[in-house]
């Protein structure tokens, strides 16, 4: 037997654009000293990054595919790196050969290294309610006249647009290069490394902008309060601050709510029974009394393992804040204490409050963060292994 075991170093996170890098060890266990002790050969090794897409029966009317079936599919001796996959696959990168004819004596190992660049031009990894999109890189081997065996590493991909293109240096990117000589040693995890702190300098312009934005928050009676928030634009991971002035208001507030929320809607075309109410899920909530109180905040984080908004042709989501609001219908009095009072006054509240509700919500734009922090929190751990 043969144990092949795939490790991406960097971890299990990577933005579109980036250098994804694997090692992948190929190892005889039989010890030299076992007398069943021999040789294991493997005839090939490829591996490839692809994109699986599965859409809900019941909420995503897909056109369709016809009768169209690849004959080849059938046989398990031809590569076929989402065989087995629920959904379609919507992405993959050419394979790339790591080895052929390879011999392994006991307790001898192999390590070959696999890198690709994350293609930019699909979704991010996402687990909705009526699409997902999942990333894995697969490693095919086959042994001489057995069917290929696949090993698959799942990891996750965030979405950037709009990251700058590098500045080419004179010497280096533009000189004229010789494809029959191998690639420098490092020159592609420099340029890497470029690519990454470019995406992430354009995520700190982007989110680190204070442009604090004031709402009057008022009903049908009059106005309840005053509404700061520093900033529309985050990234994952970030909290979000806002600031409540109810001194402000003429309506007593008896209590609010802030949701983090997001929104998935699929377009009206893949409906299956249009129109069709948009998803929403809620990530985090902050409930507060507020009765008599003249100002108040809340924190909301954002959690890292959620999708940034992104649109396809099919879904878009979409991140907002939604505020729920509970105010009297009539002047509520505030204890008062006088001024020379030593005895201790304990003030109870009306047994029954005559009140409205109302709600609100306010768009917000969510970015990816760095994918090292998100690999902390990552439910992939970039490693898998299996025995051929």
């Amino acid at each position: 037997m043969i144990e092949v075991v795939a490790s991406m170093a960097r971890g299990p996170v990577f933005l579109t654009g980036e250098l994804l890098e694997c090692l992948i060890t190929f190892t005889n266990p039989m010890s030299h000293l076992s007398t069943s002790a021999s040789s294991e050969m493997l005839a090939w090794a490829s591996a490839q990054i692809h994109c699986q897409f599965h859409a809900s029966e019941s909420r995503v009317a897909l056109p369709s595919q016809g009768n169209k079936q690849d004959v080849q599919a059938e046989s398990d001796t031809v590569l076929i790196p989402s065989r087995g996959e629920r959904g379609q696959c919507i992405l993959d990168t050419p394979p790339k050969i790591l080895f052929c004819d390879l011999r392994l004596d006991p307790g001898e190992s192999k390590t070959y290294s696999y890198s690709e660049v994350v293609p930019t031009d699909g979704p991010p990894s996402f687990r909705g309610q009526a699409v997902k999109y999942v990333y894995k890189l697969t490693i095919g081997c086959q042994r001489v006249n057995s069917p290929i065996k696949l090993l698959r590493v799942p990891f996750r991909v965030l979405v950037l647009h709009g990251v700058p293109e590098p500045c080419f240096l004179q010497d280096e990117e533009v000189a004229p290069s010789n494809p029959f000589l191998e690639e420098e040693e490092g020159s592609s995890s420099r340029r890497d490394g470029r690519y990454l702190e470019r995406a992430l300098d354009m995520l700190m312009v982007n989110t680190s902008r204070r442009s604090p934005r004031l709402f009057n928050i008022t009903n049908s009676r009059g106005k309840v309060a005053k509404f700061c928030i520093f900033k529309s634009v985050y990234r994952l991971g970030e909290d979000i601050i806002g600031t409540f002035t109810f001194s402000e208001g003429d309506i007593p507030c008896l209590q609010y709510s802030v949701s983090l929320q997001s929104e998935e809607e699929v377009h009206t075309e893949y409906q299956r029974k249009p129109p069709q109410p948009v998803s929403v899920t809620s990530h985090g909530r902050h409930l507060e009394s507020c009765l008599h109180t003249a100002s108040t905040h809340f924190s909301l984080p954002i959690p890292l393992n959620v999708a940034p908004g992104f649109s396809t042709d099919i879904i878009t989501l979409r991140w907002r804040l939604h505020f729920e609001f509970v105010t009297s219908r009539e002047p509520v009095e505030s204890p008062t204490v006088l001024q020379n009072q030593s005895e201790v006054t304990i003030w109870t509240g009306a047994e029954r409050v005559d009140v409205d509700t109302f709600s609100w919500d306010l768009p917000i734009k969510v970015l990816p963060t760095n994918p090292a922090l998100a690999s902390y929190i990552s439910q992939f751990t970039g490693t898998n292994s299996i025995t051929i």
